[in-house]
């Protein structure tokens, strides 16, 4: 069974400490995921069309594509 996803592009469905899968700025041609931990929310506004900007708390810094939910 698959985990169930949300879309990361409002800001009101990620939270800290929430499972997502971001693309990295280096990766967005070829849209490579990772996986992490959101530590801060680093978008301001409500919504965006590429998706919210966080950083994992890996360090890694990018916007989310999907938030796994279990």
């Amino acid at each position: 069974m698959q985990n169930a996803t949300q879309d990361g592009r409002d800001r009101k469905n990620i939270q800290i400490g929430f499972l997502v899968d971001i693309v990295q700025k280096q990766h967005q041609r070829s849209g490579e995921l990772t996986q992490g931990i959101v530590k801060r929310i680093l978008t301001k506004s409500p919504n965006h069309p590429h998706g919210i900007k966080v950083m994992l708390e890996s360090g890694e810094v990018g916007r989310v594509k999907q938030i796994i939910l279990d």
